[in-house]
């Protein structure tokens, strides 16, 4: 039986794009508080996704107490912390491990022709077999030579460079450290965990020594003084390595068995599978599974709804459910969007994409744009189950989560353009989730890490209409083909906003 005297409790914060997210979970009485604070985001150049990380710490330091007056709990019943984030978000600290700059962003999109330089110096290098992903906007040396340019005097001064949820980890005390998937995804790792020589080499800029690699659930430190005078937690609470924030929503939604597959339909559009085996293509990303052993190919989309949010600007501000209703009625394929708004990261890997609304006329209604920008995402979901399906890996019924999944419309047109039935995960809080059951696996708390499995409700099944399938088999045809009919178009006006 369990024991419900029992206080324990556990921290799991995520950093997201939008805000910093926290909750406390009890192993037997569930989420017991949860709470979030807005960040801004700062963007000073086209392409530019900058975070001051001194809004997380702020962020964390108002959520701590939050919690604990939620929960009518004491600092000294969390006994763990564990942190999720954006990747690979990169910072870079000094020598007292301290930010010289904003964190840039993993859809920050300013070193396009550092990326090309470095292309061309790897070309012969097979990035893909040595780090799961092939040289794309991700990358974290390309950014780093855009440093070693552009602001030579940070670089200089640069001795660790970092994602965004180890910086907040060492910033509560732990150890110098990179979780294993963010230096996968950095590209400057390989799956030994060993800095990639050939790729610091190919930059010809002095590098700092880079961070040990460690896994999500080792413990990396305690909570000190500072920390613990800051935040509300109390000093020696362990710290346990937590992951990226798409790999531990997954995990949160149960994503364990090989083929079970999550869609995230937030500001970016993210797809998850889970494989037991390494699972190689260039046209996706490759991350480890928390569970040793597994793996989790996945594929992110620059947009998703954030598109929606630039909808809303254009529209005055109309809330997405009178859209909703208004797209409803509109005939389904009346247009064709591309929604390369931000580029486009996977399948493509195209930073110079642009935006592309096809067949607009006089009639066209608020409802027909609108509806094409659900369907645009949902075609890029397709996209991706094609690589899938090509390599052989068979996906079970896709879950999906995050803000867009609230839209029952769109999880309608997502079901019919995938032609698979949908299982919406209800009430799901995100990485950090994940991130509080990691906290309690490492300190031994949860022996199973299976204990993600059923936690969190789910609702009726999303179920395809068989007459929309045939229009968005035809339009999804259409989609690909006017993607290679504007791409060029697409990268010379690209060069013309440079």
């Amino acid at each position: 039986m369990p024991d419900f005297n029992d206080k324990s409790l556990f921290l799991g914060v995520d950093l997201g794009s939008s805000g910093v997210k926290a909750i406390l979970l009890s192993i037997d009485r569930g989420i017991i508080a949860s709470s979030s604070k807005e960040v801004a985001l700062y963007s000073m150049n086209t392409g530019w996704a900058e975070a001051d990380p001194q809004d997380w710490w702020i962020g964390l330091c108002a959520l701590v107490p939050q919690l604990l007056e939620i929960a009518e709990a004491k600092s000294e019943d969390i006994k763990a912390v564990s942190v999720s984030g954006m990747v690979p978000a990169v910072l870079v600290l000094d020598e007292n491990r301290k930010p010289l700059r904003h964190a840039i962003l993993q859809n920050d999109a300013r070193a396009i022709s550092e990326i090309e330089e470095l292309r061309n110096a790897l070309v012969g290098v097979d990035l893909l077999a040595q780090t799961g992903s092939i040289l794309t906007q991700q990358s974290i040396a390309p950014t780093a030579l855009w440093l070693a340019r552009n602001e030579s005097d940070v670089w200089s001064q640069t001795r660790y460079v970092v994602g965004s949820y180890d910086w907040l980890a060492i910033a509560l005390g732990a150890d110098v450290h990179v979780e294993g998937n963010w230096a996968r995804e950095s590209g400057l790792y390989d799956f030994s965990d060993q800095p990639l020589d050939v790729v610091l080499s190919a930059t010809k800029v002095s590098w700092p020594e880079l961070s040990h690699v460690r896994a999500p659930g080792a413990i990396v430190g305690t909570v000190d003084l500072e920390a613990a005078l800051a935040t509300g937690l109390q000093i020696g609470t362990p710290i346990v390595v937590g992951g990226a924030d798409h790999v531990l929503s997954a995990f949160g939604a149960g994503l364990l068995n090989n083929g079970d597959c999550l869609i995230k339909l937030g500001g970016a559009g993210d797809i998850l599978a889970v494989s037991d085996e390494k699972f190689l293509d260039p046209r996706l990303y490759l991350d480890a599974h928390p569970t040793p052993g597994k793996w989790m190919p996945n594929g992110c989309m620059a947009t998703s709804g954030s598109l929606l949010r630039w909808e809303q600007n254009i529209f005055g501000s109309v809330g997405l459910g009178e859209l909703d209703e208004l797209a409803r009625v509109s005939t389904p394929g009346a247009l064709i969007t591309l929604p390369f708004f931000l580029g486009e990261k996977s399948p493509l890997h195209d930073a110079n994409l642009r935006g592309v609304i096809a067949g607009l006329h006089l009639g066209t209604s608020r409802g027909d744009i609108h509806r094409s920008l659900l369907e645009a995402i949902a075609y890029g979901f397709r996209h991706h189950l094609e690589v899938f399906s090509e390599r052989g890996l068979v996906l079970n019924n896709p879950r999906v989560t995050n803000g867009g999944s609230k839209s029952t419309l769109w999880k309608e047109i997502l079901a019919d353009v995938l032609d698979r039935e949908l299982v919406p995960i209800q009430g799901h809080p995100g990485a950090s989730f994940g991130a509080a059951v990691i906290a309690a696996i490492g300190v031994g708390s949860v022996s199973d890490w299976s204990f993600v499995l059923g936690f969190l409700p789910q609702g009726e099944p999303i179920v395809p209409n068989p007459p929309n399938r045939a229009i968005y088999d035809e339009r999804f045809m259409q989609y690909k083909e006017l993607i290679v009919q504007t791409t060029a178009t697409s990268h010379a006006l690209a060069r013309g906003s440079e």
